[in-house]
């Protein structure tokens, strides 16, 4: 950010023009984020999902030793299948979840009754005016919307994930062109390695992570015999991409439907007590022993990002906020002027490329 010394005391001074016009330009990507999300948000994740699968499509290739051609087949055919089975699963068990709906209603009562015995009156009270008033035929309609929309924008991001592999090579040439001389575009090409490699290993690992965490998760859920595990087990894949919050959710969902499914407190506490620490040991030992400083991120930037972008693209930006935030922390490490606010947003003030040669501006 451009400064000018200051008459009075010789120290540098933040020109108002300049203040002015980054609040513009800063106001207006907010207001492009917003407006534009409906475009925005398929081709983000066609973008990671396009990350994962050159991801995979490496790892095949370095494992089995086959074509580039054959690997890029077969990392398509199992990251979309996988995507699409659990659209499937989201899709098909919202309906039976809409259609079972008034059961659960019945159910409530009982399930408000059990609950006395172990939070006292005030909170059973508490329960009954907040949750008896809520509409659950309503909620069970915006299931199975939010189930048929995902479902449509599949589609849509399997078609932009189709096009960006098909243009993987010679995206690299048109960014050499584009620049117009070698330098900038050498510069170009190490941001997009860095932005590669970074999320390359984040939605690997993260992805590794959920599986493990879901596929545990719905072993105590089937062997509960708890309705809808599969619904669970998903939700509980995807929850784990959202930081801090999103593993505690995982929780709650599945033990609040034991409660109303079940005439005993036990499955509750099973489900409470036994994902709850599978939950807490993986967030807190594995997940970042395994990703390590490849996401060298403030703690306080990953709440103030989950929340930023969860209030412009919604529950779709909590899982993208993470990503999203990497791109551009490893954006402002490249640019001379926005370094300093990368080594803020850092966890420790160090950046990917402190050990590379200095570059002159």
């Amino acid at each position: 950010m451009t400064l000018e010394p200051d008459q009075n005391t010789g120290g540098p001074r933040l020109r108002l023009s300049v203040v002015r016009d980054t609040t513009i330009v800063a106001t207006l990507i907010v207001l492009g984020l917003y407006a534009g999300s409906a475009f925005l948000i398929p081709l983000t994740m066609a973008l990671l999902i396009n990350v994962l699968i050159i991801a995979l499509s490496d790892r095949v290739i370095s494992m089995a030793r086959v074509p580039v051609w054959l690997a890029n087949i077969a990392a398509v055919t199992v990251v979309l299948a996988g995507l699409f089975v659990i659209m499937y699963i989201l899709g098909s068990q919202a309906t039976q979840f809409a259609r079972s709906i008034s059961t659960y209603e019945t159910q409530f009562d009982g399930a408000v009754n059990r609950v006395t015995g172990l939070v006292g009156n005030d909170v059973t009270t508490f329960i009954r005016d907040n949750l008896v008033s809520i509409d659950m035929s309503y909620v069970a309609r915006v299931l199975l919307s939010s189930a048929t929309s995902l479902l449509n924008q599949f589609f849509l991001i399997s078609l932009y994930v189709a096009f960006l592999m098909a243009e993987r090579l010679a995206f690299r040439k048109k960014i050499q062109l584009a620049a117009g001389n070698p330098e900038t575009g050498a510069e170009f090409t190490t941001i997009l390695d860095a932005i590669t490699d970074s999320l390359q290993r984040y939605v690997g690992v993260k992805t590794f992570i959920s599986l493990v965490t879901a596929g545990i998760s719905y072993s105590v859920f089937k062997a509960l015999g708890l309705e809808y595990a599969e619904t669970w087990a998903v939700l509980t894949f995807a929850l784990n991409f959202i930081p801090s919050i999103g593993s505690i959710i995982a929780v709650i969902f599945p033990a609040m439907i034991a409660l109303v499914q079940y005439e005993t407190i036990g499955p509750f506490l099973i489900i409470v007590f036994g994902c709850g620490t599978i939950q807490f040991l993986i967030g807190n030992f594995v997940d970042p022993a395994l990703l390590g400083r490849s996401l060298n991120m403030s703690t306080f930037l990953v709440i103030l990002a989950l929340t930023f972008w969860t209030t412009v693209w919604g529950l779709i930006g909590a899982f993208l906020s993470v990503p999203l935030t990497v791109c551009i922390l490893i954006i402002f490490s490249h640019i001379p002027a926005l370094r300093p606010v990368a080594i803020l947003m850092s966890l420790d003030g160090r950046l990917g490329d402190d050990n590379a040669p200095a570059r002159t501006q």
